[in-house]
């Protein structure tokens, strides 16, 4: 059965249809948690029946909110935003904004500068009710400006100041540490390190995890054999032909993130130099892109739709009090050894 709008039915007829108050109907339009499961199937049905269809414009200036979370990413080059971990973390984002019936708005930049204040303007205009910041980076400013404006957030991610805010994130330095660990126990002591952008705080993690993997075995961190690049394929490639010129005598080689060592691959494939054989290539995050190359890339599988439903749920608790959740979060990752390495 189809139901059409009825612009003549207002919530105090389905209100009285219901058998409950009008305020009772808001609280179910607007999935209050102290409205019982019954009472909300009860007056939805009638809502329904009736052809009334809640006014989102109306209903938001009338309660102050939006009914919706913006989602901030500095977008610094077009390969950066392009990368699979984006849209998978944004797949879970939106599996429990969904259930909250929260529209998303994505706010993407082309500096942090801007990205701070369209994510500031988004809050003030109150376009969004709240925000979750897809990366955190390096002298971050806009985490002291939410903070201070007592604005709603959650950071996927982990933030450098001395303020108590929310977050989810994987421990980047530890399974990094993880990574290297499993190319050190495999005898490889010429291990390339390919960095990620130094201006965020997920690349300082990583490239910190490397060296730390070295320091606690006793081992000197090999001087030479790192190398920054975007995060992208072409970044990788291009920052591997740099390692290459420079000292070819590496015998493995631990990228930041899977694209950067899918990258790599292909520089050392069209130089004829066996990955897998020759030279281990480890990545980072795991993602669908790694299982599909040739050979398959081992990879630290991080949980990156659960860091998005998480995020949510976060944010949620702040705006509506549903439930006590942590303030903090901090998920498990795992190698998965493939063909790579």
């Amino acid at each position: 059965m189809v139901f059409v709008a009825n612009v003549n039915v207002t919530i105090k007829d389905v209100a009285r249809q219901a058998g409950v108050s009008p305020s009772t109907v808001s609280r179910v339009i607007a999935d209050h948690p102290r409205i019982s499961p019954d009472t909300k199937e009860k007056v939805r049905a009638i809502m329904n029946e009736l052809g009334y269809y809640p006014n989102a414009i109306a209903r938001s200036l009338v309660n102050q909110t939006s009914n919706g979370i913006g989602v901030i990413r500095a977008r610094l080059t077009e390969e950066n935003f392009a990368n699979p971990f984006f849209p998978a973390v944004i797949q879970g984002i939106s599996s429990v904004a969904y259930k909250h019936r929260l529209s998303l708005v994505l706010s993407t930049s082309k500096t942090f500068q801007q990205e701070d204040e369209e994510c500031l303007d988004l809050l003030r205009q109150r376009r969004v009710d709240g925000v979750i910041l897809l990366a955190s980076h390096r002298e971050d400013q806009l985490i002291p400006r939410l903070r201070k404006d007592g604005f709603p957030f959650v950071l996927i991610g982990r933030y450098e100041g001395q303020e108590e805010i929310n977050w989810v994130n994987n421990d980047n330095i530890e399974d990094a540490k993880t990574a290297v660990r499993y190319l050190l126990d495999k005898g490889h002591r010429r291990i390339a390190c390919l960095d990620g952008d130094p201006r965020y705080v997920v690349s300082i993690d990583r490239l910190s995890g490397y060296k730390k993997a070295f320091i606690e075995q006793n081992l000197e961190v090999p001087v030479g054999l790192v190398e920054h690049s975007e995060f992208s394929v072409e970044g990788g490639y291009q920052a591997t032909l740099r390692l290459l010129q420079r000292d070819p005598s590496f015998t493995a080689l631990f990228a930041v993130d899977d694209l950067v060592a899918i990258g790599a691959m292909r520089a050392l494939q069209e130089r004829n130099i066996q990955v897998g054989n020759e030279v281990a290539v480890v990545g980072f995050n795991d993602t669908i892109l790694g299982a599909c190359v040739q050979p398959a890339l081992t990879s630290v599988h991080v949980p990156i739709y659960e860091l998005g439903q998480i995020a949510v749920q976060m944010l949620v608790a702040q705006l509506y009090g549903s439930g006590v959740f942590p303030h903090h979060q901090m998920l498990p990752a795992s190698l998965i050894v493939r063909d790579s390495a």
